[in-house]
């Protein structure tokens, strides 16, 4: 919706404006910003499933405030332990009225969740089977977790803790980026 696109431009604004004080992003440039983070957080929307999803090292919000504007219906908790992050996360928040959106101040590891976690996902977090085995405590047997990746992952999916198993792989195009883009889905398994 026009509401929608005016919300990803602001929340664009917003980043670039703490970004030249808090080195939120390694993106400067506010039309690389578009492709490079808005665009390339978007690309996995039609794969979310459930209602509560969790964004683990979400770092400036990304992909989970570029979701939430999206998806106004579904709810979505923020995880980064960086407290300069968490700020800009809460102040997002604020300045664009995302009712749904909980930022916590955390490492993902350290974090419990009085509610049931639909799907977990991450970009540029950290090695798949790191980001799994901290986060594996959100999700129940047959969750879903989704990393964003760049080149595909080969040794990563090969080193996965003996719990999960990669039940999708997709190659994704971002609009204006060339970058190879994957998205991994691991589901937990016992």
């Amino acid at each position: 919706t026009d509401q929608q696109l005016n919300l990803l431009l602001s929340y664009l604004l917003l980043l670039d404006k703490w970004n030249a004080s808090f080195n939120l992003s390694g993106v400067v440039e506010i039309n690389s910003m578009v492709s490079r983070h808005l665009l390339d957080s978007l690309a996995i929307n039609a794969h979310l499933q459930g209602s509560v999803f969790v964004d683990i090292g979400s770092g400036a919000g990304l992909p989970g405030i570029p979701l939430a504007i999206l998806n106004p219906e579904n709810h979505f908790i923020l995880v980064d332990s960086n407290g300069k992050k968490t700020r800009f996360l809460f102040q997002a928040k604020t300045e664009l009225g995302l009712a749904n959106i909980d930022v916590e101040n955390c490492r993902i590891e350290h974090y419990q969740s009085t509610q049931q976690i639909d799907m977990v996902m991450c970009r540029a977090f950290s090695a798949l089977g790191d980001a799994v085995s901290k986060s594996q405590h959100l999700l129940e047997k047959e969750g879903k977790f989704l990393a964003m990746k760049g080149r595909y992952p080969e040794d990563e999916i090969a080193a996965l803790p003996n719990c999960f198993e990669i039940s999708k792989t997709t190659k994704l195009e971002i609009p204006g980026n060339d970058s190879e883009r994957h998205l991994i889905e691991v589901v937990k398994k016992c």
